[in-house]
């Protein structure tokens, strides 16, 4: 059967899942299985978009189908290359914060992630006034213009991230991409052969993708301190204008935790987001929760800094992080398009106070909010997730 082995990896998958050390309720097994069920179709996704020849762009990462601590505020985009082709991309830029292009030399495994061989945003390509582009990917030739990049040896993924920070204002772009000596002609006819090796590929991605952002954590987060959060650094994985703080917390339901950030100026860097995310390494339900914040959404204190409030408890607060039931679990603050180095002071400083002490927080009676006020938020991000998803 061309499916047999792909139906052993779910299942090895599943074990793998229902084994984790984290796992202690029925809550987080749960959360455990909609994960997998996601990573079955993103794996799925990922085996059939396997076209050298005939590239086309599949949506890496998104509400349904999440790894790698996604950000809630990136629509995500691969396509599989060879070092020795040439590929062209072309596209519209959008209104969007950020956008940015990486060539990785392969995938993430449990024990290393991939290099990252080029790295670089819209800033580094002509674009046209209507915002169209077109970047052009492939070996070193001397007539090269400022939009081709060479391909380093090993070259095997290019993605593409697109970056919102004013959710319900910024609009996604296009993008395309071909090689450059096949467009116009058309890949050979499937095969059976073909198809059950895609199926044993997706298994042994699946897998690989299970333990692999099981281990992640241990690398970038677990060593670290609970209940802290790094200084801005460069981002692991060779994202060219792009720092991040890292942390992870642990909090009873009475207590919360302060992250207070300096809002970044536009000018420094437009793109500025908090995150939680669970002990699956993935994003929280950003879609009808507001378990993130960007520098737009937050309502920035007098003094010129953002107080996040993460929490379980409602604290009537517009920068509520809500913890949905996630005593435990990682945060991470993005700073992107970066015009300079960040230094420690432009980082967060952590603090865990009781619930009952928030009037004390600097500025509380002016991030008061109603329930009806919330609600209208929460309806914000559904109906901006939406419209992105389909844009």
């Amino acid at each position: 059967m061309a499916t047999e082995s792909f139906a052993r990896a779910i299942a090895d998958a599943e074990e793998i899942i229902r084994a984790a050390p984290h796992v202690r309720t029925e809550q987080d097994l749960a959360e455990g299985l909609d994960y997998l069920a996601g990573s079955v179709k993103a794996c799925l996704h990922m085996a059939w978009a396997y076209q050298r020849d005939f590239p086309y762009f599949a949506s890496s990462t998104g509400p349904y189908s999440k790894l790698g601590l996604d950000n809630p505020d990136t629509l995500y985009f691969h396509a599989y290359i060879r070092d020795d082709a040439e590929y062209v991309v072309t596209g519209r830029r959008g209104t969007t914060s950020d956008l940015s292009f990486q060539v990785l030399n392969g995938d993430y495994s449990p024990a290393q992630s991939p290099d990252s061989l080029t790295a670089f945003d819209d800033r580094d390509i002509e674009i046209a006034a209507d915002g169209s582009y077109e970047v052009t990917f492939g070996p070193a030739r001397p007539d090269a213009g400022p939009n081709h990049f060479t391909l380093g040896q090993g070259s095997a993924m290019l993605l593409v991230r697109e970056v919102f920070s004013d959710w319900t204002g910024e609009r996604p772009g296009e993008i395309r991409i071909h090689r450059a000596d096949t467009l116009g002609s058309s890949p050979p006819p499937a095969s059976e052969e073909r198809m059950a090796k895609r199926f044993d590929v997706a298994g042994k991605m699946l897998v690989s993708r299970i333990k692999t952002f099981l281990a992640f954590p241990e690398w970038h987060y677990l060593k670290l301190p609970v209940n802290t959060m790094t200084e801005p650094r460069p981002t692991p994985g060779g994202l060219a204008t792009q720092y991040s703080s890292a942390g992870h917390y642990d909090l009873a339901d009475d207590q919360v935790m302060v992250v207070t950030v300096p809002a970044a100026a536009r000018s420094d860097a437009p793109y500025q987001g908090f995150q939680l995310g669970s002990l699956w390494y993935i994003s929280l339900d950003y879609i009808n929760h507001q378990t993130s914040l960007t520098g737009d959404q937050a309502r920035v204190d007098p003094d010129g800094k953002i107080r996040l409030i993460v929490s379980e408890r409602d604290p009537g607060m517009a920068n509520w992080i809500e913890r949905t039931g996630h005593d435990r679990g990682f945060m991470q603050i993005r700073w992107q398009r970066l015009a300079r180095e960040l230094k420690p002071d432009d980082g967060p400083t952590v603090e865990v106070v009781a619930f009952d002490d928030l009037p004390n927080v600097p500025f509380y009676d002016r991030q008061r909010v109603s329930p009806q006020e919330w609600s209208a938020r929460i309806a914000a991000r559904q109906d901006a997730v939406a419209r992105r998803m389909l844009g």
